[in-house]
């Protein structure tokens, strides 16, 4: 038998204890054999929870053929383009096609 997971632990023990508090105020009983009947249908109402949460999927191997995951997509580096300045761009303007050069600047510190 597989064990519990934390989802069933939780939602069953969650049931118990609402349930057993609920009981117990709605009936306002106070003899022991009364407290004794509640608690134990709050135990049972709280296991039958417990068992009723879905488990996760588990894929079988014979029955189900595994989907292959996708290859990750290729890592691109991201590298900052350099931006024009107003000076090189008036001059770059006046300078004409034929013989513009490309002007490097050095990156600030």
């Amino acid at each position: 038998m597989p064990r519990p997971t934390a989802a069933q632990l939780a939602y069953g023990s969650c049931t118990v204890i609402f349930s057993t508090l609920a009981m117990l105020l709605l009936s306002q009983t106070s003899s022991g054999l009364g407290i004794a009947v509640i608690t134990l249908s709050a135990l049972a109402l709280g296991l039958l929870v417990a068992v009723t949460v879905p488990l996760p999927k588990r894929v079988r191997s014979g029955s189900v053929a595994a989907v292959p995951a996708p290859a990750p997509a290729p890592v691109q580096e991201r590298v900052p383009a350099q931006r024009e300045t107003a000076s090189v761009a008036a001059s770059m303007s006046s300078v004409s096609s034929a013989s513009v050069s490309a002007v490097h600047e050095p990156a600030g510190p």
